[in-house]
């Protein structure tokens, strides 16, 4: 079977859609850092459909990788003229399959970050958009300050050094452009942050402030970073996806992205150099993006985390297992009626109760099959943003925070790295070495996870916050994560 690329386009299988726009005439307006399932699913799908109308062919998509891990995504996309497959998985079996072509080139930076530095300096770039992961916005857990003390950081920081983080390769494409006398491009946050773009602006003025003040000043005054939302579940590839894709489209894609069928994206209208017509193909500009990623953030987010640890410890390797467990899906529901719900605020245009039971028909789709060990991931740059400002909300107001308490326990328990039958989890978190060792020893010191002060503040402290959160841990130690969660929900 011939491997996905331009010329093998005219062999694909009838019913897999492809570009139908002249790719040749597509020019890079969009430099991308961290490009991953998600983004292909969700900002390179959205201009894909909008080029297909015969509009923004300015505005390609330049990839960027960073990291190691980066090399196969490079080595994927230019292999296949950065051509990717995305299909959407309906929960009756149907399978959409298409072709995006949206992106345009992919720079690995370490293979020459002169090249990368003058595609952001670029004229033509007009907008730097990002999906780096929580903890790639580089600031302290507890303070929300920027982490001066970071090597990669550090080092990018030193006079005319070569930058290797996504901070130093930004500030210097801004300097050159602030020096060639041209406008800034914006900077656009796609990652699932509460109030990403603020946080993007204050990290990057941070960094700018520290490499040189007066580029800070031009920065603060001139680039935008508009806040966004996003939503659409985009579990990891695996062998069975290139299988299952590649006979769908009758040619072999090395990295196709899945996704479910539910797409959502918010953004705030707020551009230094204009934008594509994202509104065309199902995105929505507001004034504000808060409510809505409140609403996301808190029901979405913090609902996979309920589902988590709780489902994986009870046995199940899916979501859609784990949320068609009465137990599991009615713990999940009281979670966000009694303590996320009263948090939000008034979200326009969205009824809240009928958001919450799609959420719980979109962790359902048994064809997405996403795994509870993705959800499970990377908790220490999730649950402090997600989970713990409702919790705090909550005790400040004097209100339910029973089922909160429950899912840090649950992590807890988890993180200890065995399972229920003695099986060793593999945990994959930033904080591993720390946390597995203090979760190992919460047996003879309960309350050693929460008192991790770096994650948690002071909420070990909080007589209430303790008392459910010790009520759940000791629950699962005698009887079991699955009776738990049934006495919970």
């Amino acid at each position: 079977m011939n491997r996905l690329n331009t010329k093998s386009l005219s062999e694909l299988n009838p019913g897999a859609a492809m570009p139908s726009f002249d790719r040749s005439e597509v020019k890079t307006g969009i430099v991308h850092f961290g490009v991953g399932g998600f983004h292909r699913a969700h900002m390179a799908m959205a201009l894909d459909s909008l080029m297909s109308t015969g509009r923004a062919l300015e505005w390609g998509i330049c990839g960027v990788g960073l990291m190691p891990f980066d090399l196969r995504m490079r080595d994927a996309l230019t292999d296949q003229d950065c051509l990717y497959s995305l299909t959407l998985k309906h929960a009756d079996g149907t399978l959409e399959p298409r072709v995006i072509g949206s992106v345009a080139e992919y720079l690995y930076a370490p293979d020459s970050p002169e090249a990368v530095i003058e595609k952001l300096a670029d004229e033509t770039t007009r907008i730097v958009s990002l999906t780096i992961t929580e903890g790639g916005y580089n600031f302290d857990r507890v303070t929300g300050e920027f982490d001066v003390l970071n090597p990669a950081v550090a080092a990018d920081l030193e006079k005319d050094a070569t930058p290797t983080t996504v901070f130093g390769f930004v500030i210097e494409g801004l300097r050159r452009r602030k020096e060639r006398g041209l406008k800034p491009f914006t900077v656009l946050s796609c990652d699932n942050i509460q109030g990403n773009g603020n946080v993007a602006k204050k990290m990057f003025l941070a960094f700018a402030k520290l490499k040189d003040e007066s580029l800070s000043s031009w920065i603060e005054h001139n680039v935008l970073f508009p806040n966004s939302m996003v939503d659409r579940i985009t579990p990891v590839t695996t062998a069975q996806d290139i299988e299952l894709v590649a006979n769908l489209l009758g040619v072999r894609d090395a990295w196709p992205v899945v996704a479910e069928p539910y797409f959502q994206w918010v953004i705030e209208d707020e551009f230094t150099l204009g934008r594509p017509e994202f509104e065309a193909v199902g995105a929505q500009f507001v004034s504000d993006v808060e409510p809505y990623e409140l609403m996301k953030l808190r029901l979405l987010n913090v609902s996979h985390q309920a589902l988590a640890y709780f489902g994986y410890l009870s046995g199940y390797t899916f979501a859609h297992e784990a949320i068609s467990d009465p137990a599991i899906s009615s713990f999940v529901m009281k979670y966000m009626d009694n303590e996320a719900s009263p948090t939000l605020r008034p979200v326009p245009g969205i009824d809240l109760q009928l958001y919450k039971k799609t959420l719980i028909e979109r962790f359902a789709n048994p064809e997405v099959r996403d795994t509870l060990a993705r959800l499970c991931a990377e908790t220490s740059d999730r649950i402090p943003k997600w989970l713990l400002p409702i919790i705090r909300e909550q005790l400040a107001n004097g209100r339910d925070i029973t089922r909160s308490a429950a899912i840090i326990a649950s992590w807890a328990r988890y993180a200890e790295g065995i399972d229920e039958a003695g099986n060793a989890i593999d945990v994959v978190d930033p904080l591993k070495d720390l946390l597995v060792p203090i979760a190992k020893s919460q047996r003879e010191n309960p309350l050693a996870f929460i008192q991790n002060e770096a994650i948690f503040g002071d909420l070990a402290k909080n007589e209430v916050f303790a008392a459910e959160y010790l009520r759940t841990l000791s629950s699962i130690f005698e009887f079991g994560a699955h009776k738990t969660v049934s006495a919970l929900g």
